[in-house]
């Protein structure tokens, strides 16, 4: 009885980490460039717990383990804006930008222009070309960003994007602010950057809602096992004790 609790109560804390990443991605359903998550779980064979309580003897025990999370990295749907500093990526490419821990990667592309002239993302960080971030002067204007990513305004050329590609993008690691780090960027081999559009975010609100009620009424039903579990448990010590008295 206590190895078929401690078995329901892996699988409680698997659907509590499925619970945690379907509830991320549906908090950023609305979020410009998100892209989605993935929980893969597999079956851990304890090496050396045995039950023989089965028929069978000695039959091993298996308990529920969260394996890894992984990016869905789909397209997401295209959305015209009209904004000249609106850009979407189509293709496997990231944006480049400085952060204070370093670079990091985005497909967030709501771009715009700080007070000191500079091309940054929405939270400030400098959106980086071939040769460095990007500056415009105050009197600058007519931005246009052709889909090799080339840069220009009525000041002429002001640089390229910097776009990067990744043979491995799952090796990438999701932080906060839309960025990802990690991974071992390289050169863009196919990506074309649109003007005046934005990439929405790549989840799917019907699907992750759905999974959301699977996973609760899961956890509910699990819950509701180890409960009957316990009652079992104490009415078999209350009639061991009945009987030694």
């Amino acid at each position: 009885m206590g190895n078929a609790q401690l078995i329901s109560l892996s699988r409680q804390i698997a659907l509590q980490r499925q619970m945690d990443v379907v509830a991320h991605n549906v908090a950023n359903i609305n979020t410009t460039g998100f892209k989605a998550e993935q929980i893969l779980f597999e079956q851990y064979e304890m090496p050396v717990a045995r039950d023989r309580t089965f028929p069978n003897l000695d039959q091993p025990l298996a308990y529920v383990q969260d394996w890894a999370t992984i990016h869905d990295l789909s397209g997401g749907a295209m959305v015209q804006t009209g904004n000249e500093l609106d850009i979407a990526l189509n293709g496997n490419g990231f944006l480049a930008v400085q952060t204070p821990a370093g670079e990091r990667w985005t497909r967030a592309g709501s771009l715009q222009i700080d007070n000191a002239g500079t091309l940054v993302d929405l939270s400030g960080n400098p959106v980086l070309g071939n040769g460095g971030p990007i500056q415009f002067g105050p009197d600058e204007s007519g931005i246009t960003i052709a889909p090799d990513g080339s840069i220009a305004s009525s000041a002429g050329a002001k640089g390229q994007l910097r776009i990067v590609e990744f043979a491995n993008p799952q090796a990438l690691v999701r932080e906060g602010s839309n960025l990802f780090s990690g991974g071992t960027p390289g050169a863009n081999a196919g990506t074309r950057v649109m003007q005046g559009h934005i990439e929405k975010s790549n989840v799917s609100g019907v699907s992750e809602m759905a999974e959301l009620i699977r996973v609760t009424r899961a956890y509910e039903s699990i819950a509701s096992l180890t409960q009957k579990q316990d009652e079992l448990r104490r009415s078999a010590i209350q009639r061991l004790g009945d009987t030694n008295a």
